[in-house]
């Protein structure tokens, strides 16, 4: 504990399986307890700590729990390649990418395929602006759902590319959502904006909050819960 404190200032970081993650700390003020994380890509490990302890402590933390790191970095998918690959995924299906020179710029998606134009070398920027606009798209029509059944005015949905959180929502009724969730099958990505939309009437994770949450969204949410716990990594396998 002593060396790992003194080589705070040289050693934001930490080697796992031969890897060097570097250690990104969150203060928080609400914080009572150190929490660690491995970034869903598996490229850092994140750190939340209170107002009142010591950076040399958090990144102590992280190196005696060395083991359950590499634990968690073994689970994280191998980067893919929509482009190289040949499908994109979208709502938990695996559509295929159809290629055409003489296509339009800006992919069209038709029948079972999605099919694009333009230079090669830019068909993955050009496919996650496509998976964004229908994130925001899909998100819109499950927001005003929920309001609707929550006798809320419409929300406004907005995507995010956070590394961690899939969802939040501020008092102005803004919900702000994951665009990597439209990936992930429709009862999946409809469970985080019901959840977000219950937050607009409860602040909290209340009895209240969840007897809301229940009577809104219409599926299993444990199971849409589990699917996230699952398989919420391999959402960020794709685009870097």
């Amino acid at each position: 504990m002593i060396d790992w404190l003194r080589r705070e200032a040289l050693d934001p970081e930490v080697e796992i399986d031969g890897r060097i993650l570097p250690i990104e700390l969150n203060r928080n003020a609400r914080a009572k307890r150190l929490t660690l994380r491995l970034a869903p890509d598996g490229r850092a490990v994140r750190i939340t700590l209170p107002q009142w302890c010591r950076s040399a402590e958090a990144i102590a933390f992280a190196h005696a729990r060395a083991d359950w790191l590499a634990d968690q970095l073994a689970k994280v998918p191998e980067p893919r390649d929509p482009a190289r690959e040949g499908v994109v995924t979208w709502c938990g299906q695996q559509v295929p990418i159809v290629w055409d020179a003489t296509a339009p710029r800006k992919p069209v998606h038709a029948g079972d395929s999605l099919r694009i134009g333009g230079p090669r070398d830019t068909l993955n920027p050009r496919l996650q602006r496509w998976l964004e606009g229908e994130a925001l798209r899909l998100f819109g029509d499950d927001a005003r759902d929920y309001c609707e059944r929550a006798g809320l005015p419409a929300a406004t949905a907005r995507i995010t590319r956070a590394k961690r959180r899939w969802g939040s929502c501020s008092s102005e009724g803004v919900l702000r959502l994951n665009w990597r969730l439209v990936q992930a099958p429709g009862h999946v990505r409809r469970s985080v904006v019901a959840h977000e939309v219950a937050h607009l009437v409860h602040f909290d994770h209340s009895p209240a909050f969840h007897a809301l949450l229940g009577r809104l969204y219409e599926g299993d949410i444990e199971a849409a819960n589990r699917w996230l716990s699952r398989h919420g990594r391999t959402l960020y396998a794709a685009f870097g």
